[in-house]
């Protein structure tokens, strides 16, 4: 299966690290001219070379900016006007009880992980309109539909995005561009196994061990009882980026090991 995107230009927000950057990698596979995003210059350089490392013939740039600032569009525009697959991958979660969860960081939640991906595809996507192709990733979660009862305020912001990317899907029809949300479940990204080394120090256990009893205890219902890779989540991504995947639109892709049980 050839997941041809030579000629393609693709954003990934939110790429240094994690799904994201295993996302920015797979694209460049793929033959696109990937550009990296990151908060700031130095980790965003990096990434760049690691793709560039390990890619020599793959075209790659980076952009530094927080899409969460409404500015940050004027400069991207300025720099890339027109792209052809949009990666939403930008995103922050924490830990914390509905109780203790203050006004501003349901606001903080709100603009990272929706209103930027809002605002560059409404920026972008009436040019692949326009060219007749285009592709649009929001990477939600499984939280979207199995709400976490301490991340609620992060899942509400997933749950938004499959909804915004059904909508926009819909809002565009018979124009060769597709609009999807993606739906990883628990994966082994820095932000988990930091989540784990967090509760090691509170706990005194090691983060091995907590890491291990993560899936049984809190997500039970994985059928395949581990966390998922990186690589796994950019597999499908790449997928639903390609030509290969012109039906597909609309859609709420699962990568979540199973763990979700209601059918749609």
């Amino acid at each position: 299966m050839l997941l041809d995107l030579t000629g393609r230009t693709a954003l990934v927000t939110g790429s240094t690290a994690g799904i994201g950057l295993a996302i920015a990698k797979r694209l460049a596979e793929a033959g696109a001219h990937v550009i990296v995003n990151g908060r700031t210059q130095a980790r965003t350089d990096e990434a760049v070379k690691t793709i560039a490392d390990l890619l020599p013939d793959a075209t790659v740039s980076g952009f530094a900016a927080d899409f969460a600032k409404p500015e940050s569009l004027e400069a991207v525009s300025a720099a890339f006007p027109q792209i052809d697959v949009l990666v939403n991958n930008l995103g922050i979660f924490t830990q914390a009880s509905f109780e203790e969860t203050p006004d501003s960081e349901w606001q903080r939640f709100f603009d990272v992980n929706v209103m930027s991906g809002v605002r560059l595809t409404r920026h972008y996507l009436g040019g692949m309109v326009d060219r007749q192709w285009g592709r649009v990733v929001f990477i939600a979660s499984e939280s979207a539909f199995n709400i976490p009862p301490d991340m609620i305020h992060y899942g509400f912001t997933k749950a938004a995005q499959v909804a915004i990317a059904r909508g926009i899907a819909e809002s565009v029809p018979g124009s060769g561009v597709t609009v999807n949300s993606v739906l990883p479940g628990p994966t082994r990204t820095e932000g988990v196994l930091a989540m784990f080394d967090e509760a090691a120090k509170q706990t005194g256990r090691p983060a091995e061990e907590i890491a291990a009893e993560f899936i049984p205890q809190h997500r039970p219902a994985s059928i395949i009882q581990r966390l998922i890779e990186p690589e796994e989540v950019a597999n499908m991504v790449a997928y639903v980026c390609s030509p290969l995947a012109s039906a597909t639109t609309g859609a709420a892709l699962r990568v979540e090991g199973g763990l979700l049980r209601n059918p749609g």
